[in-house]
């Protein structure tokens, strides 16, 4: 297996994490009611999603298990779809989704993991 294909996917694998976070911020500014709320939903939608995700599905998680890194890593990126879905835009959510279906499908079966 080349470096290319192993680090391509991991690669893709960390800009799909950045992108479910930048959604989430994208989210919390259109569901916000005054400038405020929206900016503490902007910060605090991607963080709480981030110490989540460093707890339970980073590859160096301290609390992770395989269970746990599915679990949470459905949930994030099943979140970020809806999120963009609601935001009003299906394809994207559905071409999200998707990519992110397939790169963990691949990371998982040819274990990818770093």
């Amino acid at each position: 297996m080349s470096r290319f294909w192993v680090g391509g996917n991991l690669l893709l694998a960390f800009l799909a994490e950045l992108v479910a976070l930048g959604i989430f911020a994208w989210w919390g500014w259109s569901a916000g009611g005054s400038t405020f709320d929206r900016w503490v939903l902007v910060v605090l939608l991607p963080l709480a999603t981030a110490v989540v995700w460093g707890q339970f599905a980073a590859p160096t998680a301290p609390r992770g298990t395989p269970v746990r890194r599915w679990t949470v890593k459905v949930l994030v990126f099943g979140l970020a779809g809806a999120a963009l879905w609601s935001l009003g835009h299906p394809l994207l959510a559905m071409g999200f989704v998707v990519v992110v279906a397939a790169n963990l499908l691949i990371i998982h079966t040819q274990k990818l993991q770093p």
